[in-house]
């Protein structure tokens, strides 16, 4: 790799995810040690001094699964239980790094002695899936990847009757006009899918290819930005705070006009938006 002024560094991409720990804490997303964070980055251990920040190297660790397209590139993960709070001021016992290694099966583990973990987040096969998809699909150098569970996200999706993507979108889209200009595709809705499983890990690859944000129902969000962890976070508070309005609208009897379609094409068309959702 061949590193530019705009390359972020090590340190600048820790402290991203440093303060979007933070505001998903503040958002209520990410209770206890629920939630964690990634990002994939085109560089390896010497670009990025890995070594000097997680000294503790650990040579060919197995992989969930096979991610040929980051071969020679990093991704940093946080730990199983670790509170995402607590990465902005340690991010050494929060987070690790994996180089993967030619073939991708296998990868060189970066960690440091203050380690607060066992292992990798419970979720790390989505979150590797969707790097390497994106990298391979989209060609991708840079990607931050968020999963939360944010409180009005989380009880809509528990409501049956708009557990659909298209009734679900139009849910949340409804409340504030900006909603549907930061998120033009909307959110895609699964089912209930086992945490962890394969099943869930392969249906979020798939939703992601077409949206930056799927909603995993009765369990929380996965969110991709090709930007930095924190727009990732600006996404899931776009969106939750869509589905705060019509929690909110629920509770004191739907008494909310909220925003038509007629005003929402008008504010699509107004501001050049393209979207699947009208």
């Amino acid at each position: 790799m061949t590193t530019t002024a705009t390359d972020p560094t090590l340190n600048e991409i820790l402290t991203q995810m440093g303060a979007a720990g933070r505001r998903l804490d503040h958002m209520a997303a990410v209770e206890a040690g629920a939630g964690n964070l990634s990002v994939y980055v085109d560089a390896g251990a010497q670009d990025l001094g890995l070594e000097r920040r997680f000294p503790q190297v650990r040579p060919a660790t197995g992989l969930p699964l096979p991610a040929p397209a980051l071969a020679g590139r990093t991704v940093l993960v946080t730990g199983s239980g670790c509170r995402l709070r607590d990465v902005a001021d340690s991010p050494e016992a929060t987070i690790s790094a994996f180089v993967v290694d030619d073939g991708g099966t296998t990868a060189t583990w970066y960690t440091h002695p203050d380690r607060a973990y066992e292992r990798p987040t419970s979720e790390f096969n989505s979150h590797l899936a969707i790097h390497n998809d994106q990298a391979e699909q989209r060609g991708l150098g840079f990607q931050a990847v968020v999963h939360a569970q944010p409180p009005h996200l989380v009880q809509l999706s528990h409501i049956k009757d708009i557990r659909s993507t298209r009734e679900f979108n139009r849910r949340i889209l409804r409340w504030e006009p900006e909603t549907i200009v930061q998120v033009p595709a909307g959110a895609e809705v699964l089912d209930f899918m086992v945490p962890g499983s394969q099943e869930l890990m392969e249906n979020t690859v798939r939703a992601l290819r077409d949206h930056v944000i799927v909603v995993w129902s009765k369990h929380g969000v996965m969110v991709r930005s090709d930007t930095s962890p924190l727009a990732a976070v600006d996404t899931v508070e776009y969106v939750e705070t869509g589905a705060m309005y019509e929690v909110r609208n629920m509770t004191s009897g739907n008494l909310g006009e909220g925003v038509t379609d007629t005003e929402l094409r008008a504010v699509v068309e107004a501001f050049g938006v393209r979207t699947p959702l009208l």
